[in-house]
């Protein structure tokens, strides 16, 4: 065999094959007239190729502007609005014109009815105004109300639960802390906050609770069997007493809520006076149902001396003419409604005597 001659592969032999017989040349061969048919299209696709703007064509090397499809001059590729470039080739795109960041807020943002600034993106159209999502918030509490719904009260956007609490207070009712809602009819105080009765079950017995359920270490027990537990009930909250008891009125009571039924000042130990089944500060029960002395018209607020169908003070009971200390063991007589020792009756006129024998 000559050397450089060409043989086909595996086979001894056999006649040499020309460099552009193979079939590797043959491939790059297509391959390079493909791609000559493709440049010669591309070319002459913008030899014809017109600005989208200005409609005219475009110059061999000039450059110029491919947005989504459509060219443009490097000088028509600006802002419909002001006609400036686009900074940073940022541009906002609206019913086919292409606008400035600038141009396209002032012209078609939203401005933010909480903030006043533009709204860009998610627009949150509520109330007869656009927000930002954060800063569509509850009048009252400032939640988001963005994804959670909201309620118009009075001309301003509520969340649920600040709506119930305004109208349960407009009603003078309560609000439920477990459902948030109003309760209309009777509520169960439970660590010291209102809740329908039948969100809790007794802690004993299981049975659905209502609104006279007592409260004891902290769980909730139906009437009977708190009963059968033996806890003393307070009788102003009618909650159970686990502390010191105080018994009075025939009732048992927490030590604060024994209290003057005038001052609702509690007693803590100190004297109380009762009437009628109430309970009172020796101050307010010398002001209710004291005797007033005759003589200063005061509340008599120590012991009473009760003469001449009157009550007098001690100091105040005295002779109405030298003012000496008259007792109920002193000799003294009436003279005009007021008492008179026997040594200032003495030397009355003696017709005058006569007259009050």
């Amino acid at each position: 065999m000559m050397k450089g001659e060409n043989t086909a592969p595996g086979r001894s032999g056999a006649m040499p094959l020309a460099l552009h017989d193979s079939s590797l040349f043959q491939r790059r061969k297509d391959s390079v007239r493909k791609q000559d048919a493709i440049d010669r299209s591309i070319m002459s696709n913008l030899a014809n190729a017109m600005c989208t703007r200005c409609r005219g064509g475009f110059g061999p090397y000039e450059k110029m502007v491919n947005s989504n499809g459509e060219l443009y001059h490097e000088k028509c590729f600006v802002c419909a609005q002001c006609f400036q470039p686009f900074p940073d080739g940022l541009f906002y795109e609206y019913e086919g014109r292409k606008y400035c960041e600038h141009d396209f807020h002032m012209l078609y943002a939203p401005c933010c009815g909480q903030c006043g600034e533009f709204v860009i993106g998610r627009v949150i159209k509520a109330m007869n105004n656009n927000w930002h999502p954060d800063c569509f918030t509850c009048h009252t509490c400032h939640a988001p109300l963005a994804d959670t719904g909201f309620v118009k009260n009075a001309g301003r956007a509520l969340c649920r639960p600040c709506n119930a609490r305004e109208r349960a207070s407009g009603l003078g009712k309560y609000i439920c802390q477990k459902c948030h809602q109003m309760i209309e009819d009777k509520h169960l105080i439970f660590k010291s906050e209102p809740y329908h009765p039948y969100h809790f079950n007794c802690h004993h017995c299981g049975k659905e609770l209502t609104e006279v359920a007592r409260e004891l270490r902290g769980e909730l027990y139906c009437l009977p069997c708190h009963d059968k537990m033996g806890i003393p009930i307070c009788g102003a909250c009618r909650r159970p007493i686990e502390t010191r008891v105080v018994n009075a009125l025939g009732k048992q009571w927490h030590v604060e809520h024994f209290v003057c039924a005038k001052c609702e000042k509690p007693f803590l130990g100190h004297r109380h006076y009762e009437r009628k089944g109430l309970a009172y500060c020796e101050t307010h029960y010398n002001q209710l149902f004291g005797d007033v002395c005759y003589q200063c018209n005061k509340v008599i607020t120590g012991d009473v001396v009760s003469a001449l169908n009157k009550s007098w003070c001690v100091a105040c009971f005295a002779c109405s003419i030298c003012d000496q200390k008259l007792t109920l063991n002193t000799k003294f007589l009436e003279f005009d409604m007021k008492p008179v020792c026997k040594a200032c009756f003495v030397k009355f006129p003696m017709e005058l005597k006569k007259r009050y024998k």
